[in-house]
């Protein structure tokens, strides 16, 4: 009775042991291992919807995780694609051969010309006529009727139409062409200045310049420019001579 109990007494601690250890070893692989937590999912909320409170899951332990090496992708690497260049065929052109359209050119038919039996004519030398330049007209010789000055210059007047001139204080007419005065019953036309011819006096030659409208008593002396104031008679156009006062200058 003594060795029953005995034996039961210590089969019990051995289970109670080994219920112990079993439980132990739990432990220390349920602290090795932390349970992994599921991320919460937030629900949109909903209008007038009353919360729904699920019940608190207790995972199971998982076995530890597998650390995975890191996947290192290795860069490709890509060939630059390098485009030859085109080089542009040169584009010929066939020029065209113009073609000279042919012409027909006429056979010329020799002409045979029969000339005339004729004298022939000796031309003459025709006596060649010397044209000799006849001598300029000698300058007339006139006396000085004065050498003081009594005019005022005359070289202003204008080549056609009126001037003007002052002697011994009375106004006058200068005329270089087409000077015409009242004679007789009409007008008469003083010739061209140029017609008249210079004229000397001493060994100074003087040419003539302007009519002047002054009388024989004013006809005299000088001007402030070098001119002589001369009295003479004077051809017209119509064949009359005139009794008029012609300046003379030294120069043309």
């Amino acid at each position: 009775m003594t060795k029953t109990t005995g034996l039961t007494i210590f089969i019990i601690a051995l289970l109670a042991a080994s219920v112990a250890f079993a439980q132990e070893k739990k432990e220390e692989e349920h602290k090795a291992v932390p349970p992994q937590r599921a991320a919460p999912q937030r629900a949109a909320p909903q209008q007038h919807a009353a919360p729904l409170r699920t019940a608190p899951q207790v995972a199971a332990p998982h076995a530890p995780p597998q650390r995975t090496s890191p996947h290192v992708a290795t860069p490709r690497r890509t060939q630059s694609h390098i485009a030859a260049p085109q080089r542009p065929t040169p584009h010929t052109v066939a020029q065209r051969k113009a073609v000279s359209p042919a012409v027909a050119h006429p056979k010329a038919t020799s002409r045979v010309v029969r000339q005339r039996t004729g004298t022939s004519k000796v031309a003459a030398p025709s006596a060649t006529v010397r044209k000799t330049a006849s001598p300029a007209a000698a300058p007339r010789v006139v006396t000085s009727r004065g050498t003081a000055v009594t005019a005022s210059r005359l070289r202003a007047a204008p080549a056609r139409g009126a001037g003007r001139t002052v002697i011994r204080g009375q106004n006058y007419s200068v005329w270089r062409s087409g000077y015409r005065v009242r004679h007789g019953s009409g007008w008469r036309t003083f010739v061209a200045l140029s017609t008249l011819g210079a004229i000397a006096i001493g060994s100074n030659e003087y040419y003539p310049y302007a009519y002047v409208s002054a009388p024989e008593d004013y006809c005299q002396g000088l001007t402030e420019d070098g001119c002589r104031l001369n009295w003479e008679q004077v051809q017209t156009e119509e064949g009359d001579v005139i009794d008029q006062c012609v300046a003379y200058c030294p120069w043309r």
